[in-house]
C-alpha cells in the first residue's frame, strides 16, 4: 500500500477502518507502519474523525505523540464539531491533554470548546 489514492474506494475504506481501530486501541507501532506506507496522518473516517481524535478520546498518549510527531493536525474537528482536546478533557485524559496543548491545540474552537469542556467536568487545571 503506497497510499489510499492507488486503492479502490472499498479497499481505501478498509485501510482507513483498520487504521482507525489501531488508533483507538493504541497500537502505535502498527499504526506507524500504515503512515510509513503513505497513509495521511490526517485521514478522516465517515464521521470526520481523525486518527488523532480517536487516539486522544481513547486515552492513548503514546499514539497521540507519534501522530503529532508525524504532523497530525491537533485542530481538525469531527463531523460533530468536536476537537481532539475537548474529547480528551471529557474523558479526563490528562497526559493526552498535555500533549495536545503543547502541540498548539485551539482551546476555543469546536462544540463544546475545550475550555467549556474543562469547566463542565471540573478539569480547568489541565489547561494553561
Amino acid at each position: 500500500m503506497t497510499s489510499t489514492s492507488s486503492l479502490s474506494d472499498e479497499q481505501a475504506a478498509k485501510v482507513i477502518a483498520l487504521a482507525m481501530d489501531l488508533a483507538r486501541e493504541g497500537k502505535t507501532a502498527e499504526l506507524a507502519e500504515f503512515l510509513d506506507h503513505g497513509l495521511d496522518a490526517d485521514v478522516q473516517d465517515a464521521g470526520g474523525n481523525t486518527l488523532l481524535m480517536l487516539a486522544a478520546y481513547s486515552g492513548r498518549p503514546e499514539t497521540v505523540k507519534m501522530l503529532l510527531d508525524r504532523g497530525a493536525d491537533a485542530n481538525i474537528r469531527n463531523g460533530r464539531d468536536q476537537s481532539p482536546v475537548a474529547g480528551a478533557l471529557f474523558k479526563g485524559e490528562e497526559a493526552v491533554v498535555a500533549l495536545l496543548v503543547a502541540a498548539g491545540a485551539d482551546l476555543d474552537s469546536g462544540t463544546p470548546t475545550a475550555r467549556a469542556a474543562a469547566a463542565m467536568f471540573g478539569r480547568e487545571h489541565l489547561l494553561p
